[in-house]
């Protein structure tokens, strides 16, 4: 499984943005996938995650509201749809696969790591 993230950019304060994961090879049906952002010098933070069959969805309480995540498993992507952005939701998103959501606020166990996709989010 390999994962490829697109959809960063600069955004102003209160904009948008669509993130899209990819899988290229294998499918994505049998994956729970989480989004995670890193800023240099602070630790790794999950975002939100969403089950393989899309019935669990986790997101970490800073983004509740402004953040969803959905998927499209015909179409091997899952999505992150942010709004409402801040200056703190800057950062290199990246998505990877587990089993389940059920340590997605950490990333711990998750593996198929993309390369990432830069956010900025500036006036």
């Amino acid at each position: 499984l390999q994962l490829v993230e697109s959809g960063g950019g600069l955004v102003q304060p209160g904009g948008s943005l669509r993130l899209s994961c990819r899988s290229s090879g294998s499918t994505l049906d049998s994956y729970a996938i989480g989004w995670f952002r890193r800023v240099p010098g602070k630790e790794l933070e999950g975002v939100a995650c969403i089950s393989s069959s899309g019935d669990r969805i986790t997101y970490r309480n800073s983004v509740k509201g402004r953040f969803t995540i959905s998927r499209d498993n015909a179409g091997n992507t899952v999505y992150l749809q942010m709004n409402s952005l801040k200056s703190e939701d800057t950062a290199k998103y990246t998505c990877a696969s587990e089993e389940t959501c059920a340590r997605a606020l950490t990333g711990n166990g998750f593996d198929n790591w993309g390369r990432g996709t830069q956010v900025t989010v500036a006036s």
